[in-house]
């Protein structure tokens, strides 16, 4: 006879899957010895009976969960350092502790990160940063965290994800299309883009918008240079590197967030190239350091401890029947890193 859910035991679960305790206790937790397959038929049998979300649920009905997760792509990008600084606001204020994880945009991690704050029962998990483009590759997480949803647990994601919870969704396309539209008023018609991978939403929204704004003028984008690298300050470098060598004719240069333009910046001024009197530099997102840097750079403004805030905000609120979306609204800041093109 199966046993009640209240009544569930570690035990129980190790016995279902045919593993040692010791084995399910591992598998529950994410910690390593244990192979892929072993770990995802423990994990399975857990969520088929109701293992894990029991506890959590025990631990919110006790009132003891004080706790939330926050998992974020690159902790060192200051995008996320800006989200995770409203995530934390709000956490001090409702009196709750604040576990970040780090997946460096690697799906597996990042499921490996779920599993484990659901494991340690927090009381809401807030996702930071893109989805994938791809559902499948978000299938898992998605089941998990349904799961985890359906018995007692809050989630709240930032960007466009194919999870099916509660989102706090910036204005990408838009955004990309103002940024665009303020480079080709200027008078530039060679123009790259850095990028990083367009398997992320994000990435592929923010091209839409770009894209939305050269069809206008009538620029077919398929022959624009689109250089894909690391979201990173490294991969802009990167980028950068290759513009200079492969696309000598470029005017400006369109980085899909900061944290690359800023990569591209300090490869132009090691090649002595000016900017912006050879080379314009937009980025997107309006990091803190964006303003202080020399030029100041023209970029794609999102209210992003505000979206921290408003992610955490929505996770700890009562569950909707439907899942609930709040815009975050962009608007483009034009500073000293464009200008129009070099006669």
């Amino acid at each position: 006879m199966e046993k009640a859910r209240t009544t569930l035991r570690l035990q129980d679960v190790a016995e279902q899957a045919g593993v040692s305790i010791a084995t399910a206790s591992r598998s529950l937790s994410g910690a390593t010895g244990v192979s892929p397959s072993v770990a995802e038929r423990v994990r399975e049998v857990a969520r088929q009976m109701g293992y894990v979300a029991n506890l959590h649920a025990r631990s919110l009905a006790a009132g003891t969960s004080r706790s939330v997760g926050l998992v974020v792509h690159e902790i060192g990008d200051p995008y996320f350092a800006e989200i995770a600084s409203g995530v934390l606001r709000v956490g001090a204020r409702e009196g709750l502790t604040v576990q970040i994880c780090h997946s460096g945009r690697d799906p597996e991690r990042e499921l490996d990160q779920i599993r484990m704050l659901v494991a340690n029962r927090v009381g809401a998990v807030v996702i930071a940063g893109s989805g994938f483009v791809d559902p499948a590759m978000q299938a898992a997480a998605r089941a998990d965290l349904q799961a985890y949803r359906r018995n007692g647990g809050r989630v709240a994601v930032i960007g466009r994800h194919h999870l099916g919870v509660d989102a706090v969704v910036p204005d990408n396309i838009k955004g990309g299309r103002a940024v665009a539209e303020h480079v080709l008023g200027l008078g530039h018609r060679s123009i790259a883009v850095a990028t990083g991978s367009r398997e992320l939403t994000t990435i592929a929204d923010r091209l839409t918008g770009v894209a939305e704004a050269f069809a206008a003028a009538g620029i077919d984008f398929d022959r624009v240079p689109i250089i894909e690298a690391a979201f990173t300050r490294d991969g802009g470098k990167a980028a950068a590197e290759e513009i200079l060598t492969r696309h000598r004719d470029v005017t400006a240069v369109l980085a899909m967030n900061d944290d690359m333009a800023i990569g591209i910046l300090s490869t132009l001024r090691s090649h002595g190239v000016s900017v912006p009197d050879q080379i314009s530099v937009s980025g997107f997102d309006d990091v803190a350091v964006a303003q202080d840097l020399s030029p100041s750079l023209t970029t794609v403004r999102l209210p992003m401890v505000e979206m921290g805030e408003s992610a955490l905000e929505l996770a700890l609120k009562e569950p909707a029947a439907r899942p609930r979306r709040q815009r975050a609204a962009h608007q483009l800041v034009v500073r000293g890193s464009t200008a129009p093109p070099p006669a």
